[in-house]
């Protein structure tokens, strides 16, 4: 959420970012609602005063025992009182119009953030790893998981639906090994582990920049009023709501979970496979710290290296890419995506996203800091995948595969495997 006396002073600027973000709303229509709730704020003040100058006025008058005039004024009370609840009434209206509108309101975009309408004109800016050549041509994912048995798609769409799969035995191992690594290699970093709900009130998608924007994408559980969340971003934002932090460091945070999106809006698009499910695995790293400009930048590239070793680590090719306007969610400030070759789709495909938010969700969620004056200030908020799977197994088997269909697995995954060095008729060997 954006400070409204920010708004107030740079309302062509915000309209532009919702505009380029594809935000339908009205700053014009968001500045009327606000000075008419402080129009109305004014003078249901005045009334409630006028109100309790008339009340003592009668308290006093009986006192004195001046019952006729009291009476007269008794009069008065009421028709002030039947006024100020009509003014009260118009008061929490406009309050509620202009919240809701504060709602929609988009956060600002860094500088260097590209201007473009979809994810087609993000731009490269690193390149790493070196893309295999096939020369015997390529198996895609699905052929070599039902190769070795480590994935069923037909069972996972026979008991859940569409966008389901069953992970098998050296498949379920790969799928955790991946997860753990990325813990252990955030823990080394002084990133503290958090297992967090997974079902969560609305006010906490709320207050991380989920909802009202996104509402489509979440599983709602209605006759819990709780929903599923998507990232583990939710909770480990939300732990802190409206609590006013020690942030002397930087608070690093990670969760290893399950995630549900319902890919509302997907119709059509990657329907074989694991590229887009509505069941995965994340393995989320977020920071608050201070609100500082240069320090947050500084934590959004570190956050970006941290998956990109991870990458590394998994011997895969990778690119980064600064995400543009129209790619961008509302809450966001500044984005890199992380996107990995993928041999079957002859492309990098998404597998990473870093971003940095400024207060914007510090803001919603009312968290603070004492900074040096000893104030309360909202700190900044940052959060990144560090792994997610199973998407990341798509370009682990089909990078790593062999001429006979074997997969070879990673130094560093191996000591998660059991040791093992290749996957082979659905053996780890």
């Amino acid at each position: 959420m954006l400070d409204i006396h920010w708004i107030r002073e740079h309302a062509e600027e915000v309209q532009l970012v919702a505009d380029q973000k594809k935000i339908n709303v009205s700053v014009r229509e968001l500045l009327d609602w606000d000075e008419r709730k402080r129009q109305l704020l004014r003078e249901t003040e005045a009334l409630r005063a006028a109100n309790h100058e008339a009340s003592r006025s009668v308290r006093l008058l009986l006192e004195q025992g001046k019952d006729e005039e009291a009476r007269g004024i008794t009069h008065q009370v009421k028709q002030l009182k039947l006024t100020l609840a009509d003014k009260e009434a118009e008061l929490q209206h406009a309050e509620q119009q202009f919240q809701g509108l504060m709602l929609l309101m988009p956060n600002r975009v860094s500088e260097d953030t590209p201007v473009g309408r979809s994810d087609a004109d993000n731009v490269e800016i690193k390149r790493a790893g070196t893309v295999p050549a096939f020369e015997y041509g390529g198996r895609d994912h699905v052929s070599l998981g039902e190769m070795h048995d480590i994935l069923d798609m037909a069972r996972g769409v026979k008991v859940a639906g569409t966008r389901s799969y069953v992970l098998k035995g050296a498949g379920v191992t790969l799928h955790r090994a991946v997860q753990q690594l990325a813990l252990d290699e955030l823990m080394k970093r002084g990133y503290t582990p958090l297992e967090v709900p997974l079902m969560v009130r609305r006010d906490a998608l709320q207050h991380t920049g989920f909802f009202p924007l996104g509402q489509d994408q979440i599983y709602e559980l209605e006759k819990e009023k709780r929903w599923l969340v998507g990232t583990s971003e939710v909770p480990l934002i939300s732990c802190f709501s409206g609590e006013i932090l020690d942030l002397k460091e930087p608070m690093r945070l990670a969760a290893a979970t399950t995630c549900f999106r319902s890919e509302v809006g997907s119709a059509g698009k990657d329907v074989r496979g694991l590229y887009r499910v509505h069941q995965f695995a994340k393995v989320e790293q977020v920071i608050l710290c201070q609100n500082d400009a240069e320090l947050s930048e500084q934590l959004l590239q570190e956050l970006t290296q941290n998956a990109e070793h991870i990458l590394e680590l998994l011997e895969l090719p990778y690119r980064v890419m600064a995400v543009c306007t129209g790619d961008m969610s509302q809450k966001t400030y500044k984005q890199y995506d992380i996107e990995t070759w993928m041999p079957s789709r002859q492309a990098y495909g998404e597998t990473h996203s870093s971003s940095l938010l400024l207060d914007f969700q510090a803001r919603r969620a009312h968290i603070r800091y004492w900074n040096a004056d000893g104030k309360p200030v909202y700190c900044h908020t940052l959060n990144n995948t560090a792994v997610a799977t199973p998407r990341i197994l798509i370009p682990l088997l089909e990078n790593h595969q062999q001429e006979d269909g074997s997969i070879r697995i990673p130094e560093a995954l191996r000591p998660y495997m059991g040791g093992a060095k290749m996957l082979a008729q659905g053996a780890l060997i």
